[in-house]
């Protein structure tokens, strides 16, 4: 199955607000104990270290770390950007992050909104895979491709409109997957660390924009996780289900990028052999369609 999804533009996001305020939340997250300093001086109106703090670990002036915090990343070099990172003690994914907002390279430059095409032969690789629910994935956590073992897993997503086969629609608007997921959260979080790395990569997107608008509105959740400025990529995992066919599903997760389009991910999943997991596979196989249904309208 292969789909392109249609959706509103909006606006861009501010790219130097977004830099502001997830340099704001890292700082937000260190105690002083963290990074090494001694607590004392002024009682702290707000948690987390101080600019002249970070700005001490990081060697660089105040004012200039100020002006950096306060949007203005302009000119800032690959060096000051590194210090800054390792002052903030962020991941391998939150440095890439910061990078992309502070330092906008040529690939941002692509048309972001242009529709994502999946391979023939990645389509022929999903459809030979029988007893293995897999998909693909795109920017803005868009469903491009899935195979009949996903529909069966996860609902039949050819009876959505295109513009729904988003995993982020999905997981905040619909109360099926709320209850598809045994650790809802966990799911929640993710797709919000991968919305927020597509807003580093493409800032200028116009449709990521119109659905975060969107989201924002309609779920008080994604307002609370969007608000936390976390950034993550899981590439590989194990998802806890509960199948409304044949309950309780546990099933690791492996996410393979495509060398040819980094923004493409096959996703695969999979039980441990002889497991529960794996009977109830062989089980939702056999039933086909009819599993897919049953999860459409749980």
């Amino acid at each position: 199955m292969d789909v392109q999804p249609e959706a509103a533009a909006g606006p861009p996001l501010d790219r130097w607000a977004e830099l502001s305020e997830f340099l704001r939340s890292r700082r937000a997250r260190l105690k002083p104990e963290d990074v090494g300093l001694p607590e004392f001086g002024r009682r702290r109106r707000v948690p987390g270290l101080r600019r002249e703090e970070l700005a001490q670990l990081a060697g660089v002036s105040v004012a200039y770390y100020t002006r950096l915090e306060q949007g203005n990343g302009r000119n800032v070099s690959a060096e000051v950007l590194d210090s800054i990172a390792r002052a903030l003690r962020l991941t391998d994914a939150e440095h890439a992050h910061l990078t992309h907002l502070a330092k906008p390279t040529a690939h941002k430059k692509k048309p972001a909104a242009r529709q994502q095409q999946v391979r023939a032969a990645l389509r022929q690789l999903l459809d030979s895979m029988e007893g293995v629910p897999a998909y693909v994935v795109g920017r803005r956590t868009e469903v491009l491709a899935w195979n009949r073992m996903a529909a069966a897993v996860f609902g039949d997503w050819s009876e959505l409109a295109p513009a729904e086969r988003n995993w982020a629609r999905m997981v905040f608007l619909r109360p099926d997957y709320r209850d598809l997921f045994i650790d809802w959260e966990q799911k929640a979080i993710d797709i919000v660390c991968a919305l927020r790395m597509d807003a580093g990569c493409y800032p200028d997107d116009p449709r990521l924009s119109a659905l975060v608008g969107e989201l924002s509105v309609k779920s008080a959740e994604f307002r609370r996780l969007w608000a936390t400025h976390d950034v993550k990529e899981k590439s590989y995992g194990v998802k806890r289900l509960r199948h409304p066919l044949v309950g309780d599903l546990s099933l690791g997760f492996e996410t393979f990028r495509l060398a040819d389009d980094g923004d493409q991910a096959l996703l695969t999943y999979h039980a441990e052999p002889d497991s529960p997991s794996a009977q109830s596979l062989r089980l939702l196989a056999s039933w086909g369609t009819d599993a897919a249904r049953a999860v459409s309208s749980a």
